[in-house]
């Protein structure tokens, strides 16, 4: 009895856990503020001020893959990054 027990409670702790990492919100690129923004993985202060600068001067991005437009971002960093990021208006 207490193995099922056991066996029960791991499946449901390893069920939270899954669900907070689904459950994260990805970083609009079209909304975040410079310190959301460095908050991505290989984004640091510099980056992130490039791509706000960019949303300002060209408007709103319509895809992801318009980040590579950014200088410092290039299709490499763009893989890194692309699960935690969205675009929408």
């Amino acid at each position: 009895m207490k193995i099922k027990h056991l066996i029960l409670s791991l499946f449901v702790a390893i069920f939270m856990f899954a669900g907070q990492i689904n459950a994260a919100d990805r970083i609009n690129l079209n909304s975040a503020s410079v310190e959301q923004l460095q908050t991505l993985s290989g984004i640091g202060a510099q980056t992130a001020a490039a791509i706000a600068a960019y949303r300002d001067e060209h408007g709103l991005f319509t895809t992801v893959d318009d980040l590579t437009r950014v200088k410092g971002i290039g299709q490499k960093k763009l893989n890194a990054i692309r699960e935690a990021i969205e675009v929408s208006q």
